[in-house]
């Protein structure tokens, strides 16, 4: 039998952040617990049926049934600059600034491919969705982490990077709406960021996967809005939130047209673009019907005011919720986030996630998903109260 030894890739991951909460909820499960998970962001409403629908026909058609174009088809993308009209009035040239991808995921995990070198930085916020620093590690770069704290906010303070860490950078990951914490960017801010990026020289991946999941008529502005954000970045878009598809592995990105095309050279070399009847499925989720985005955001609002108003009779602390799905909850006085998470796991069988798995600066913190309806969010207030909470 051979040695198998991983490579050092892999060897410098971070531990799995589910893996400790998973081992718990076999335990509880075990034990017969009826388990209320609210830690990962997945939506538990199924996809619109006339997305489903789309998908059937294009399904049937011999014809997508060969290899897809890896930067999608022409149709997809001319359909995502519409849109990008439309929402936030950006003109996108669909044929070399616009690339479909499969996830957003796979694009952020890609982007260092193309842009950095061993030894070059990339600035990723923490806490943040972890592929940002994952994606730059497996590339040979060196994540240098941006502190998100509630003082400024959750926006990182650009000021406070050092000058010799400027120097180094080739990419900077924001995320607005924001993953944990659910903060909300200006345009402001993101002009801010343009100037930093054009003095720096520092490409701008702004991950915009929530901006369509948004409450009390707030619309979350997109960093293309910007004068001169095309010039320096891309922005990357995902239907998995807007329209429960986060199974069908659809998004696209947009922006810059030499970072559009250094993203799809990776892609050409990596994979064989999204199957196109999902991409058909995805021109009916942008161009058709938007009643269900709607009742989605009714219904999010409806979990977001249970939760809310729960969480604030039992005097904790929380982010308002503006946008995304996620509350950012403070845990109690004498408790660090992961034992508060196994607290609730245990006593009352609440699955959460500690906002120190996202980062250091989580510490102090759970995220809640609104992934479960509004009957089972009653009993996770109710079961939070039983357990002297």
């Amino acid at each position: 039998m051979i040695k198998i030894e991983k490579s050092d890739r892999l060897k410098q991951l971070p531990p799995y952040l589910f893996k400790e909460i998973d081992r718990q909820k076999d335990e509880e499960k075990a034990k017969g617990v009826d388990i209320i998970d609210i830690g990962v962001g997945d939506p538990d409403m199924p996809t619109p049926g006339h997305i489903i629908k789309a998908l059937e026909k294009a399904a049937a058609d011999k014809e997508n049934h060969r290899y897809p174009s890896y930067t999608g088809m022409a149709l997809f993308n001319e359909t995502v600059a519409r849109w990008y009209k439309k929402r936030f009035n950006v003109d996108i040239d669909s044929s070399s600034e616009a690339v479909t991808l499969i996830g957003s995921k796979e694009g952020i995990a890609h982007i260092p491919l193309a842009f950095i070198n061993p030894g070059d930085i990339a600035l990723c916020p923490t806490p943040g969705y972890p592929v940002y620093h994952i994606g730059t590690q497996f590339a040979g770069g060196d994540p240098y982490f941006m502190p998100l704290v509630k003082e400024n906010d959750f926006l990182p303070d650009l000021k406070a990077i050092p000058e010799d860490i400027c120097k180094k950078a080739k990419i900077m990951f924001i995320n607005y709406p924001n993953n944990p914490t659910s903060a909300c960017a200006s345009l402001e801010f993101f002009e801010e960021v343009v100037a930093f990026a054009n003095k720096h020289n520092i490409i701008i991946c702004h991950d915009a996967a929530y901006t369509e999941m948004a409450f009390d008529g707030y619309k979350p502005p997109s960093f293309l809005e910007v004068d001169g954000a095309k010039e320096v970045g891309i922005e990357i878009h995902s239907l998995s939130k807007t329209y429960n598809m986060t199974g069908w592995r659809i998004a696209f990105a947009v922006g810059n047209s030499e970072v559009i095309g250094g993203l799809g050279q990776i892609k050409s070399n990596i994979d064989s673009g999204a199957f196109q009847a999902v991409q058909f499925a995805g021109i009916e989720a942008i161009e058709g019907d938007q009643t269900c985005v709607e009742e989605m955001q009714m219904e999010y609002t409806r979990r977001r005011d249970i939760l809310s108003e729960g969480l604030t009779s039992m005097g904790l602390k929380f982010l308002p919720l503006k946008a995304t799905f996620y509350m950012w909850v403070e845990v109690p006085e004498g408790y660090t986030s992961a034992e508060f998470t196994s607290h609730l796991l245990t006593k009352a069988g609440i699955v959460v996630t500690p906002g120190n798995g996202f980062g250091e600066p989580g510490e102090g913190y759970i995220r809640m998903a609104l992934t479960v309806g509004v009957e089972r969010l009653k009993e996770v207030i109710e079961r939070m109260k039983k357990v002297g909470i």
